[in-house]
């Protein structure tokens, strides 16, 4: 999938991948995707409940070896 910017959260912890998603969010324009790249097991579930509440569709999620892969359009 085609992506405006890339954000690597590998080795961070709950709550720090939802916290720096925001930020790179709040950086891009609306339409632009957003791809996040997590070694945190939790941010599967954490991305869904963001996408959910704040309205940025979460375009697909998925893993790849042992990182969660997520690709987030801003609104």
């Amino acid at each position: 999938m085609d992506f405006d910017k890339e954000l690597d959260a590998r080795g961070l912890s709950c709550p720090l991948p939802i916290l720096k998603t925001k930020i790179a969010l709040n950086g891009m324009t609306s339409g632009q995707v957003l791809k996040v790249v997590s070694t945190d097991a939790g941010s599967v579930k954490d991305m869904e409940a963001f996408a959910n509440q704040t309205g940025n569709p979460l375009l697909s999620s998925g893993q790849e070896n042992k990182e969660f892969v997520f690709h987030i359009r801003k609104k």
